[in-house]
């Protein structure tokens, strides 16, 4: 393990009720479990000593702690998942005893722990700032589905870590090679995370609807871990449909 790795590092979940495609998402129920609940378990399974959720609701706080879970109360208002995870973080870590921030999103709860332990792999690497996923892109009609976000990554063959120079919701780079698919959970620095909250939506951010390029558009650093798995979302009916069926016990 790199000396830059991460020695403490805290997982918190931003979560809110708010959701146009499917309301209440975060307690729809998953085999008697909320799956916020379920994307909490995922993070423990992980080995991380520390998971709490920040909730933008009080009926998500109560849930999670009806099942012994941490959880802390947040701004409804915030305007992003990083920004409702910092103040999450003041809140739970007034020491500043987390040397990083894992932040994982709470539509996962099917999610293989190990793909969250691989966030951190990047930051083994002192010059990185954040950190984050991506797997290839072998669906073709992902390629041009906006939906899916492109990572450009500068990866060095047989490397599975790599400097990411953007993301797009088109299908780059050019030219014939791999195309990754961006897994949107992220590991920051401490202090990345608090200099990523202060800086304001840039150009590129608002061009592609892309929060991660206000980090790159500001000069701090990005690489990604690739992992072998695509996590299953849940942001319509469907989707909580098909994952209740790929979760069903055996």
């Amino acid at each position: 393990m790199s000396a830059a790795t991460p020695k403490n590092p805290i997982v918190l979940i931003p979560s809110r009720l708010a959701s146009t495609r499917l309301p209440d998402k975060p307690l729809a129920d998953i085999h008697g479990l909320p799956m916020i609940v379920h994307c909490l378990r995922r993070a423990h399974e992980a080995g991380f000593a520390r998971v709490a959720v920040a909730c933008g609701d009080q009926a998500i706080a109560d849930a999670i702690q009806a099942h012994g879970g941490e959880a802390v109360l947040t701004d409804p208002a915030h305007p992003s998942g990083s920004d409702r995870i910092f103040e999450a973080l003041q809140k739970l870590d007034p020491r500043a005893e987390h040397d990083a921030v894992i932040n994982l999103q709470g539509d996962l709860p099917a999610i293989d722990p190990k793909v969250i332990s691989a966030v951190l792999l990047p930051l083994a690497d002192p010059a990185i700032d954040i950190a984050t996923l991506t797997t290839p892109i072998v669906d073709q009609h992902e390629v041009d589905d906006r939906n899916v976000v492109k990572a450009v990554l500068s990866l060095a063959p047989g490397q599975t870590v790599g400097r990411a120079l953007y993301f797009s919701r088109r299908p780059v780079p050019g030219g014939e090679g791999p195309l990754w698919h961006h897994i949107g959970i992220y590991a920051y620095r401490r202090a990345a995370l608090e200099r990523f909250v202060s800086l304001k939506p840039s150009p590129l951010e608002k061009r592609e609807s892309l929060e991660q390029l206000r980090a790159l558009e500001n000069g701090m650093s990005i690489a990604a871990a690739v992992v072998d798995t695509l996590p299953l979302g849940v942001d319509t009916p469907a989707d909580l449909a098909r994952i209740r069926a790929a979760m069903q016990p055996r």
